[in-house]
């Protein structure tokens, strides 16, 4: 699925969280991830630069979960721990991130380059685009097609990156956005008319094409934590959106969430397969020693 599950083996760059006055027109990576879709709201964060997709949704806080099928590259679940302490969403209860989410249920990834006042609808995984000093990356869940036509963020990027050219302060940064977004998440645009393409698995890191998944059927993964959050919480300094909107909220760097690793299965599988392989050489080995 072009949206979450690209997948790679280079390395990733690591993020460093900031407060989000440190992320100016140039410099830095403003995260942003759209809860509306569960009554929260867009929280936006900042990260240094560079790095990658990835690496900004599990620093400062913030922490993803994958696919039992493909691995933690493609993006089944988001979570923040100065949000409902850190519980992921979807939740297991909604899906089981076992199988690659269906195209009309699952985290899509859009950019905005310095300046742009467009989005553009990712065609990298998470783990492998690595996003421009002063751009902004934003994941909605819903679902769209995959030239990004369906289901496109109704939140602008002007209202969610930096505006200041140089950093502010080094404590609670800059107050969120005072112009919040019109219709809610932004991922309802229907059914999809085709399904992202995903590029061939391997193992670990690197999402399909346009770095956000999407559920799909099977079996159950881990539950998400529901304990509340301990560390800094996001800003208090919020504005209220009106009825039907979503408010913007500067999420500040907190304490690392509890986090979901996906599912256990490929693990069991890959297990039972080496016993079985040790347990074939054993008998065959015993075999030959009779025979001589």
């Amino acid at each position: 699925m072009v949206a979450a599950a690209v997948f790679g083996t280079g390395g990733a760059a690591v993020a460093a969280a900031q407060p989000m006055g440190r992320c100016t027109t140039s410099s830095g990576v403003v995260l942003a991830v759209d809860f509306s879709r569960w009554g929260g709201p867009v929280y936006r964060s900042c990260g240094t630069t560079p790095t990658t997709g990835y690496e900004l949704l599990n620093q400062g806080g913030w922490r993803t979960t994958g696919t039992g099928h493909d691995g933690p590259a493609f993006i089944c679940r988001i979570g923040y721990s100065g949000h409902q302490g850190g519980r992921q969403y979807p939740t297991a209860q909604d899906e089981d991130c076992v199988l690659t989410p269906p195209a009309s249920a699952y985290w899509s990834y859009w950019h905005a380059d310095p300046g742009e006042d467009d989005w553009e609808y990712s065609q990298l995984g998470a783990m492998s685009y690595k996003p421009k000093p002063g751009s902004v990356d934003l994941w909605i869940f819903g679902g769209t097609d995959i030239e990004g036509a369906k289901g496109r963020p109704t939140v602008t990027p002007d209202q969610l990156r930096a505006h200041n050219a140089r950093p502010v302060g080094g404590g609670s940064g800059q107050k969120p956005t005072s112009k919040p977004a019109d219709g809610g998440s932004g991922n309802q645009g229907g059914a999809p008319s085709g399904r992202p393409s995903a590029e061939p698995s391997t193992a670990s890191a690197s999402a399909s094409a346009s770095a956000s998944a999407s559920p799909s059927p099977s079996a159950t993964a881990s539950a998400s934590p529901s304990a509340e959050p301990s560390a800094s919480p996001a800003s208090e300094s919020a504005v209220a959106a009106p009825p039907g909107g979503a408010k913007v909220v500067d999420a500040q760097p907190a304490a690392d969430a509890e986090h979901e690793t996906g599912s256990v299965l490929p693990v069991v599988a890959t297990a039972a397969l080496v016993l079985l392989i040790l347990g074939a050489a054993g008998f065959a080995a015993k075999r030959r020693r009779r025979t001589e």
